[in-house]
């Protein structure tokens, strides 16, 4: 069974950094496609940066040049490193994976940009 463990989330000031990580456990599992999306209260759930399996890398407006997605393809991992976080980044992200055509998502994590 395939799970999608997401950490690295927390409070941070604004302008500070964090790094989130999605590692997916499972056997036979590799990662085609990945995305980060996020929520914050009272919102719907929203694209924050997307990897597809070939192709270019798609960014939210708000989050171009401040966030990079990245993975490690052997470690079946998925990160999402934050730059310059603004309060406006406030929410519980969220990682999704496509593998052999079937969707998985993370269960979540906490950030909160605050002073």
């Amino acid at each position: 069974q395939v799970q999608l463990v997401e950490s690295g989330g927390g409070l941070v000031q604004p302008g500070g950094s964090l790094r989130l990580s999605c590692a997916a456990s499972g056997s036979a599992f590799s990662i085609n496609a990945a995305g980060w999306y996020r929520q914050a209260p009272g919102k719907q759930r929203e694209l924050v940066a997307h990897s597809p399996s070939g192709g270019r890398t798609i960014y939210a407006d708000s989050v171009k040049g401040r966030f990079t997605i990245s993975r490690d393809n052997a470690k079946n991992t998925v990160y999402l490193q934050m730059n310059s976080l603004k309060p406006d980044d406030t929410a519980v992200y969220y990682c999704h994976v496509v593998s052999f055509g079937i969707s998985y998502w993370g269960q979540g994590t906490q950030v909160t940009v605050s002073s």
